[in-house]
């Protein structure tokens, strides 16, 4: 079943097109990974998703209704009720300083009465035990490595329990070590069965790990499809340029 369908989804800033007639539609379970050279619209496809910007044209369906359609007025009660349906998973981390790892995880669910306060702290402390940080959950985000920080945002991120769960180069701000870490934890993630699309510049994960690959440059989705195909017999000669420079990086 899909859980999100995106149809020609276009959005423009200051008159300069950023994304292009972007479709592409995500199943249930799936990892979707998105690669593509910097400037080509990934953040902003995201962002467009996350409902951080708002598209100019085209739809973005769920699994029960239509999220986004271009003419409509979008209320922040229903821009809300979207934002549900999505997690984001910045690449810097994008934690509140002045919370400790717990709170940071707690606190949307909090504000939004998701759940009682016992229930909402309980599953909060389960999520930081899920990514590995059950003993850092009093610490605040200055005394935690990179990776244990991303790991915190991964944990809130979950906590809202989105059906789509998205990355946003999650690890272009770590060093490897710590990239391992952060990249190991997806991939238990999708073994969970979580749903996922994750932007990144990691070739050897994205071809790893995704169930569906897109390329993009240009605002434009060059090319998409299983990572074999993909990265093995690319078809378009953007997508075959941009593999074997990532490749000899």
């Amino acid at each position: 079943m899909a859980v999100l369908q995106v149809e020609y989804l276009q959005k423009a800033f200051s008159g300069t097109k950023v994304l292009r007639d972007i479709s592409f539609s995500l199943e249930e379970g799936q990892v979707l990974a998105i690669i593509g050279t910097s400037g080509s619209g990934k953040t902003t496809l995201l962002r467009c998703l996350n409902f951080l910007e708002i598209p100019d044209g085209g739809r973005i369906l769920g699994s029960d209704r239509v999220l986004y359609a271009q003419g409509t007025t979008l209320t922040q009660e229903v821009l809300q009720k979207n934002r549900m349906e999505f997690g984001l998973v910045f690449q810097n981390y994008n934690l509140f300083p002045q919370y400790t790892a717990l709170e940071n995880v707690t606190l949307a669910p909090t504000l939004l009465k998701k759940d009682t306060p016992e229930a909402i702290l309980c599953q909060a402390e389960k999520l930081l035990s899920q990514v590995g940080l059950s003993g850092k959950r009093d610490f605040y985000p200055w005394q935690l490595s990179g990776g244990q920080q991303q790991r915190v945002a991964i944990a809130r991120a979950l906590a809202m329990e989105p059906k789509v769960l998205c990355f946003d180069e999650p690890t272009s701000a770590l060093d490897p070590e710590l990239t391992a870490g952060v990249l190991r934890l997806i991939r238990e993630l999708k073994d969970q069965g979580r749903t996922m699309i994750v932007v990144t510049h990691e070739m050897a994960f994205a071809r790893q790990v995704a169930d569906h690959v897109i390329f993009m440059a240009e605002g434009v989705i060059v090319e998409q499809g299983p990572p074999q195909k993909l990265f093995e017999e690319p078809e378009d000669p953007r997508t075959r340029a941009f593999i074997s420079g990532a490749q000899t990086e």
